[in-house]
């Protein structure tokens, strides 16, 4: 597995090893062991969640507030979908600033997010299904997030935006400017 650090400190792309044959193929998707020596981390994940969604299908952007806040290890089982993290760390040098990663059933790719960030993703292919680690339980009163359309992250989520596909409650999140910080 290869892993780089993104330009959002703790944030990192994770490349597992693919091995092809006639048969197909096959991947160790997650480590404990090797995870946590890799990225110097000692995370416990705890929860897995899993979702199917459709083209154009946004989700976010979401996160966790307190003792709640959550780590997560995405990935995509089928399909394709822009993954976003957008760094909500007060203290941070890049507070405010996000990356997008395209994540997709044929690169295997996996971001890794880390507490203090809010989290998304949009759709690119007919039926995606989006998975992902979390190390710390689902908090409802906890739930915090930011404006997929904010003008000051300004994010290209690479489709039309008359293809948006959102529920009423990420509708309904406030501006970057107006969100909670970590």
């Amino acid at each position: 597995m290869t892993i780089k650090e993104t330009k959002l400190k703790g944030c990192f792309i994770l490349q597992p090893q693919i091995f092809k044959d006639k048969r197909g193929y096959f991947i160790e998707s997650f480590n404990q062991q090797t995870f946590n020596a890799k990225l110097g981390l000692d995370i416990q994940f705890v929860q897995d969640n899993e979702s199917k969604s459709s083209r154009g299908v946004l989700r976010g952007l979401h996160y966790q507030m307190g003792e709640y806040a959550q780590a997560k290890l995405v990935r995509v089982v089928k399909g394709g979908v822009l993954d976003v993290a957008v760094d909500m760390r007060k203290d941070s040098q890049t507070f405010g600033e996000h990356i997008s990663v395209e994540l997709t059933e044929e690169n295997k790719t996996q971001l890794f997010v880390p507490r203090g960030f809010a989290h998304g993703f949009i759709v690119l292919e007919d039926e995606t299904i989006f998975s992902y680690k979390c190390d710390n339980f689902y908090n409802k009163a906890s739930e915090a997030g930011v404006i997929y359309n904010d003008e000051d992250l300004n994010i290209n989520w690479q489709l039309q935006s008359s293809d948006f596909i959102l529920s009423d409650k990420d509708l309904l999140l406030p501006k970057f400017k107006d969100a909670q910080s970590c």
